[in-house]
């Protein structure tokens, strides 16, 4: 079973075999589920608290427009976070009409920065503004004219590759704790790592805060959605709002809404719609210590999962004890990572779906 120790939660609320034991009663998440409080008796209050998050969104879920619903989740969410969450063992049951809406919204529980619909471009603007405003060091603005890409060198030794028609602003010298630049349009980042500094990307209503990785920011002004996407290292990805940039400038470390390689994160504004997803090609980590290898005989799936874990960097969601006896023959080194999954589960007799950029398995076992 997966390690849930560092979970918050809204994450956990979020999480497939969660829900699956708390929405429906699955036995084999029941089970598994069990055991792990079992082992993990300190997390109990983690659980109630997911638990009541569940109940609460549930019970709201019929009595508000879908317009309201990112604010009720923002409310429910923070209301839990700050007082202590109602014990309960209440048990939700599934109603189908309820569980195609919750399914996707209840996802983005533990991002908890949805705000009013009304004032949301204008407050992020806003505060884009403000920033730029309050940087005393002279900006250098630097706008790409050309049909190529241009590189660019920061004063930290961190590289841009400024795609055409793009345009970044930052200080000639990172004074401060912070390393702020200002993008409009599409950009790639090598950020030279300092741990003490922390690197802020800002893009037209969506902040991306790193120590030291590389990613793509895609943010023109006439896009309707802002595109970030990581290739190596972790990124924090967070709303221009007032309260989240407080909250993230208060912090040297990451927080908030985390990606990793192969992940992206997708904000429509005008619809309030947040997205985390695998990208469409997961491409294999560089792991240096040892060359990758995808041959297996009689392999245990859950080896075979946890090989593909650590190659792609992405969470494979499964029941352990129900495929317990399925094993794998199979050579899959040359395939893409989603290929390697369809040739997996046809040959084991199972289903994938992916979910907030995750692999989900669904499988009746192996015989």
């Amino acid at each position: 079973m997966h390690n849930y120790q560092n979970y918050l939660p809204e994450e956990l609320a979020a999480d497939m075999s969660f829900r699956k034991w708390v929405l429906f009663h699955d036995a084999g998440a029941t089970a598994a589920w069990a055991r792990w409080l079992e082992e993990n008796p300190d997390k109990t209050e983690l659980v109630e608290k997911a638990i009541a998050l569940l109940a609460a969104t549930e019970a709201t879920f019929n009595q508000i427009s879908d317009e309201e619903v990112a604010n009720e989740i923002y409310r429910l969410s923070h209301a839990i976070g700050e007082k202590e969450a109602r014990k309960t063992t209440v048990w939700l049951k599934f109603r189908p009409n309820w569980y195609h809406l919750a399914a996707s919204v209840i996802a983005l529980l533990f991002v908890g920065w949805w705000i009013n619909k009304q004032s949301i471009n204008r407050q992020q603007s806003d505060q884009y503004k403000v920033i730029l405003s309050k940087i005393e060091e002279p900006l250098v603005e630097q706008y790409n004219s050309t049909d190529k890409a241009k590189l660019i060198t920061l004063g930290d030794g961190s590289t841009v590759l400024l795609q055409p028609d793009s345009r970044i602003t930052y200080p000639g010298k990172f004074e401060g704790k912070k390393r702020e630049v200002f993008l409009v349009g599409e950009a790639f980042f090598e950020v030279a790592k300092n741990p003490n500094k922390p690197f802020y990307v800002y893009a037209h209503t969506l902040a991306t805060k790193v120590l030291g990785t590389s990613f793509k920011v895609r943010a023109f002004e006439d896009d309707k959605e802002v595109k970030v996407v990581v290739k190596t290292g972790k990124v924090s990805v967070f709303p221009m709002t007032k309260e989240a940039l407080a909250s993230q400038h208060a912090d040297e470390k990451l927080a908030g809404m985390i990606l990793t390689p192969n992940q992206q994160i997708v904000f429509a504004a005008k619809e309030l719609r947040l997205t985390r997803s695998l990208v469409p090609d997961p491409k294999l980590l560089e792991l240096p210590i040892q060359r990758q290898s995808f041959d297996f005989k009689a392999t245990p799936v859950s080896e075979v999962f946890a090989t593909l874990e650590k190659s792609y960097g992405v969470k494979i969601i499964f029941d352990a004890e129900v495929m317990q006896n399925c094993y794998l023959t199979a050579s899959l080194s040359d395939e893409p990572l989603f290929e390697k999954m369809t040739l997996i589960c046809k040959t084991l007799g199972a289903e994938y779906e992916q979910m907030d950029a995750s692999i989900i398995i669904s499988s009746k076992g192996c015989y």
